[in-house]
Parts: C-alpha cells; structure tokens; sequence
C-alpha cells in the first residue's frame, strides 16, 4: 500500500489537474486539493515586508480568493446579508476594478453563526467567466470581461437553521456541482445538483437518502470528483453520511453512513482511496477504498480505516495530501499522518485559531489563522517550524497562490505577498 501511493503520488504530479500556476479557480485550487506547483513565494511577511499591495475590503464575507487572467475574485456583503456582491479586483495594482451588486434579499429569520458571514461561498472562474452561488439569494454565472450576468438561478434554496449558508461550487468539465444541505423539510431539503455551467440548466439533482431522520442535517461542504475504474464519480461528504454519486447521471452509487452534522472539511482523494473528515458534533476521519464501494459501504472492508482521535480531526479546515502523506489542522494542531494506514507520525501545535484550510507549495505548508499570524512548515516526517508572520487582522478565508505570490483575505483587507 505503501508502494501505491508513492506511485500515484508520482502520476498525480505528472497528470495533475492544473500546473498552471498563474491562476487559482476554486476553493482549493486549480488542482482541488489545496496544492500548487509555484516556486519562489516568500517564507515571511509582515504589514511593512514582501507586500505588494493592500486593499481595503468594502463589506464582510469569508469566501476564499479566486484569480485568473489578472483579475482576483471574492465575494462579500457590505449591508448584513441585505445584498451579496462580487468583487473584482485588479491582481497587478489591487484596484478594485469591479464591485458587482449581484442579488438583493431579507436575510430576516436566517441566523448565521458568529464564524460565518453572508458571502462565504467561494467562487469558480474558468476563462471569462465567473460562477458563484449564495444560497438562498441566489447563484449566478458572470462574464469576466464585462461583469454582466449570463445566467443565473433563484429556485436552489435552503435553509441553514442558525448557521448560515457555505457551500461552495466545484467545477468539473461542463458540469457546476453544489452540495446543499440544509434543515430538514419543510424548512429546508438536502440534495446534490449539477448545472450546466454555459446556461445553469439542471442537468441532475439528487436528493440525500438517510436510513433513520437525522437530527441534524446541515453541513457546508465542497464536493470532489474521481475516477473509478472507466467511471467518474462525485465523492460528496454531507450530514449522517458521504455519498458516491455518478458524475454523469447523478446516480447514488454508495454511502458511507456516520452520526455527525455541521461537517465543513473538503474530501481529497488519491485514485481509489477518499479520505473524509468532521469535526464538530463529532469526531470522525474515514478513510475510503473506492474501489470496493457499492451499495452501504458503513462498517464494511470498503472503509480501510477510520479513527475518533480529536487532536488530528479538523472541524473547519480541509486536509492535505502531498507526496504520500495526510496533514490536518485542529483549530490548535497540525497532524502528518500516513494515509495507509491512518498511523499518526507527529502532530503538534501551532499558534493561534485556525479556520482557514492550509495550502501546500515547495514542499512547505502555509497555515494562517484568525488573529493575523501565519505559520510556514516543512513537508515531512519531523515536524519543523519554518518561520511564523503576523498581519493587522486574520484569516477566515483560505489563501489562494497564484504565480509567485499568495493572495490572502482577512477580515478586513485584501493582500497581495510576495518577494
């Protein structure tokens, strides 16, 4: 096993989704994983070190930077959720070259938790054009040039309970797929749903399907794509369960069923294992050979290892997988855990609150957390502290890398870092 993926590791590098590292598309990255292959992005920074630029943000949101063809994109809301706005903003000089009031709506009797915010949706640019969803409001496609609207969709709604909205969009080929899981009805549903990202029709929804009613069924998680065998699947981790969905059709294919809700971390996959975590309500890491998935794969051979160990189960951020090994961060601690087998090689902590995922390039790992410190550690088997940076206000947002420079929102502006 341990041979495998060493290998994949090595195929994964040779036939990545993106070695693009000029643009960053989603949340994760171009290659959806959170890694990039960019060389040359400082060790440190400060308020008066490698910054580029600084620019005010003119309203609150916690989705993550995304940037292509010299723009940076970002969506927030200036009025408590009254409007949801797309942001635009020049990535040589920081202007903002557009502020886009994209949906008015009364966010009265929809609470958010005091970690989210009315835009933490992340968008997806792909060539000229931008996808971003809010929820509720609604969720929009635009053309990167102009900032018009091409299509958009007000009827993929649900309610969140006290929580708020999360989920952002992933795309894969012609597809923009969306996890939304709410309360259960008849306030909200729960499902997974592909459009068409040139005319936002529904090509599949596929609503969840418990054994038993939840308690609790809302989650805010992003869903991930892999190929089993000669078929593509939709790997989809959402309240009491992850699902398999076909990535053509919607078919649920498998379920791996479990008693947790609020689950926030990104699936990552390596070809036929998927590793999935919660950490909220309860704590849980499972590990998935999706080769052996079929039907309800709960307490099957199919799950190769799950673990209950709080100290390497993140609640918010999503995992790592570089070259052969699994890192996660606790709001306090970062974990090196072999994927194998689930054994953990070291964990320990780092300073500060961590919400935001980490990202992964030259063989270091950039973690940033919500007081405006930020941490640099080497990829490895010993754990070492590369260096450590602070910023006037922290992260909530995860960072994207784009060319040699990393892109970072806090809660209050947006910053260019780099050399």
């Amino acid at each position: 096993m341990r041979n495998w993926f060493v290998t994949m590791a090595l195929v994964t590098a040779a036939t990545g989704v993106s070695a693009d590292t000029s643009a960053w598309r989603e949340f994760r990255g171009s290659a959806h994983d959170g890694t990039s292959e960019a060389t040359g992005l400082p060790l440190t920074w400060s308020e008066t070190e490698n910054i580029k630029w600084k620019t005010a943000l003119p309203g609150a949101g916690h989705s993550s930077p995304v940037a292509e063809n010299g723009r940076v994109w970002l969506t927030h809301s200036p009025d408590e959720g009254k409007s949801r706005h797309v942001l635009c903003v020049d990535f040589e000089t920081g202007k903002i070259l557009r502020d886009i009031k994209l949906f008015t709506y009364n966010p009265e009797g929809e609470q958010n938790h005091k970690m989210n915010s009315y835009a933490s949706q992340t968008p997806v640019v792909e060539n000229n054009r931008v996808y971003v969803t809010f929820g509720n409001p609604g969720t929009a496609c635009l053309n990167a040039e102009t900032g018009e609207v091409i299509w958009e969709r007000r009827d993929i709604t649900n309610q969140f309970w006290d929580c708020g909205a999360a989920c952002s969009p992933t795309l894969y080929g012609s597809k923009l797929i969306v996890n939304s899981d709410g309360e259960p009805a008849p306030v909200g549903r729960q499902f997974v749903i592909a459009l068409d990202k040139d005319t936002g029709k529904t090509l599949w929804r596929t609503e969840r399907k418990y054994s038993e009613k939840p308690e609790r069924t809302h989650a805010f998680t992003v869903p991930i794509v892999v190929k089993v065998g000669d078929r593509e699947q939709v790997v989809s981790s959402g309240a009491n369960g992850v699902f398999g969905y076909d990535l053509e059709t919607g078919e649920e294919l498998w379920v791996a069923r479990y008693k947790a809700w609020s689950v926030v971390p990104r699936p990552i996959a390596a070809d036929n294992m998927a590793f999935v975590f919660m950490g909220v309500v309860h704590n849980l890491g499972l590990a998935i050979r999706l080769d052996k998935a079929k039907g309800d794969i709960t307490g099957t051979d199919a799950i190769a290892w799950r673990t209950e160990n709080k100290r390497i189960i993140p609640d918010m951020p999503s995992p790592l997988l570089v070259n052969n090994r699994l890192y996660t961060m606790t709001p306090t601690t970062l974990s090196c855990i072999e994927p194998a087998t689930g054994n953990v090689i070291w964990s320990e902590k780092v300073p500060g609150q961590h919400l935001a995922s980490p990202v992964s390039a030259e063989g270091r790992i950039y973690l940033f957390n919500t007081d405006g410190g930020a941490a640099v550690v080497a990829l490895g088997d010993t754990f070492e502290l590369l260096a450590g940076s602070k910023l006037d206000t922290g992260c909530y947002a995860s960072p994207a890398i784009v060319g040699k420079s990393l892109v970072i929102r806090t809660s209050s502006h947006l910053y260019r870092i780099e050399k």
